[in-house]
């Protein structure tokens, strides 16, 4: 019988159970160091922060991996992960009380205080709490006997793993190379046993709760050893040796129908993670759609007075995986734009011919007029250095074709000319902005880079990623940043 490891946050449960606790030890010391020596909870005021603030560190290690490698983090990461993960939950707390209109009843500088307080000592607590994990792991010799077989090439390198980055307590008894006759030698002062040997029985007549099969790809697969130890009770891990060739990418047991199967992919995400994403962007966008009504008051009919037309701009675009569907803008170009692409391809910034980028473009509507400095300044131009024309987008958000950040989709054209690696870019949603938008938006000519960066947004994607990134777009738009 095989203990399941246990998965996601429960896994933790010692790490949680502190971090609340130790907020409300930093309440109630940071109410005694400002307001005095009596019981904060007994003031309805307090006491309904005292709930409010711990169903927020709830939600926050609901909805986001804060315990996620706690135990491999160096300080400086452990440091890191403790101020990101009181900065979300003490977010979401100020915005609740803001929207209950309670906000200003707090007294800040108790806030303040329990804040900085709360950084510091939850930040030691993990590091004592991790202090004696570790030395706990290493009184114990180990509550479960392992037994590894695998090949003279890959034992030392299988053993040094399992040392390591092993967390389950493990006591590796033996050592079974599957193609090398053995002699006695040790590898780290553990036995090893060659293919002479008679493994079934070694394993039938000593203490091996679990057996890991480390397979290397040019050996046939030991079905008849494998079966003998199932039929014994013994668990067995299975692993081939390419199942960890791919360093970049994640991977996981699922079903297909009826069939067990290993997924790989860039980034596997929860459906939790999902759904919190999906909240976002249904909240973004309808403030989004609102002040699209807004703008089209202003803008439309100066579009249509200098460009007679429609004031929308719908286009054909690629979205999740290669599917088709229709991107919604502000016009900004003349009704003719499209055919006047071809005659300035030769102006194209991005010199692989991946995207369409020229300074000065004069297909956009009223571009012939000109500052004293020879910059354009049609409604055309403004509209799209300030960024207006991809509001309409936020109804694409709305109908899921899009969401609020993800990778810019491309045209059909564009599409046509990808390789292999370039579709990458769509493996997920597009988005309004992206990581390549607030890293140089349009001064990036190299479409390579392009790929780089949202393959980099793509592997390391989460909820408070989604969030600096819509923070920095807002300050990149306010500047004109990268714009054209």
């Amino acid at each position: 019988m095989h203990k399941k490891e246990i998965r996601g946050w429960l896994k933790h449960l010692d790490f949680i159970v502190l971090d609340l606790v130790m907020l409300q030890v930093c309440f109630v010391l940071s109410y005694w160091i400002w307001l005095g020596f009596e019981n904060p909870y007994s003031i309805y005021l307090y006491r309904y922060q005292a709930v409010l603030l711990m169903l927020c560190q709830l939600l926050v290690i609901l909805f986001d991996n804060s315990y996620k490698n706690i135990l491999r983090r160096n300080r400086m990461e452990e440091l890191i992960a403790t101020f990101r993960f009181e900065v979300s939950f003490m977010l979401l707390d100020i915005l609740i009380l803001f929207m209950v209109h309670q906000i200003y009843l707090i007294s800040r500088k108790f806030t303040g205080i329990m804040v900085v307080m709360y950084l510091f000592v939850s930040y030691f607590t993990r590091l004592l709490n991790k202090k004696r994990i570790f030395h706990s792991a290493r009184v114990k010799e180990g509550n479960r006997s392992l037994m590894v077989i695998t090949s003279a090439a890959l034992a030392g390198e299988v053993v040094q793993n399992l040392i390591e980055h092993s967390f389950r307590d493990y006591k590796i008894t033996g050592v079974y190379l599957m193609d090398k006759e053995c002699n006695g030698e040790k590898i780290r002062d553990i036995p090893t046993m060659g293919r002479e040997s008679d493994i079934i029985t070694q394993i039938r007549t000593n203490w091996v709760d679990e057996v890991l099969v480390y397979q290397p790809d040019n050996m046939p697969y030991p079905m008849n050893m494998i079966d003998a130890i199932m039929d014994m009770g013994i668990t067995v891990h299975y692993c081939l040796e390419a199942l960890n060739a791919h360093s970049d990418g994640m991977q996981e047991v699922s079903k297909v129908g009826t069939y067990r199967v290993l997924t790989n992919s860039l980034k596997i995400v929860s459906t939790k993670q999902i759904l919190c994403k999906r909240i976002m962007d249904i909240c973004g966008g309808i403030v989004g759609c609102i002040l699209t009504g807004i703008i089209f008051i202003f803008i439309a009919p100066a579009i249509y007075i200098q460009s007679p037309g429609p004031i929308f701009f719908k286009q054909k675009r690629i979205g999740q995986n290669g599917k088709q569907f229709y991107m919604y803008k502000f016009r900004s170009m003349y009704m003719d734009a499209e055919e006047r692409k071809k005659a300035l391809m030769e102006q194209n910034k991005m010199s692989d011919g991946m995207m369409f980028k020229i300074d000065d473009d004069p297909r956009i509507i009223g571009s012939e007029k000109k500052d004293k400095n020879g910059n354009p300044v049609g409604i055309g131009n403004f509209i799209r250095r300030t960024s207006l024309d991809e509001f309409p987008q936020f109804f694409n958000v709305l109908k899921g074709d899009m969401s609020l950040v993800g990778t810019r989709p491309p045209t059909l054209d564009e599409w046509e000319k990808y390789d292999l690696h370039h579709r990458v870019r769509m493996s997920i949603k597009p988005g309004i902005t992206g990581l390549w938008q607030i890293s140089g938006r349009s001064d990036i000519t190299d479409f390579e880079e392009v790929v780089r960066l949202d393959r980099e947004y793509i592997q390391n994607w989460s909820i408070w990623l989604d969030l600096k990134i819509l923070v920095k777009t807002v300050g990149v738009v306010l500047r004109h940043e990268g714009a054209e």
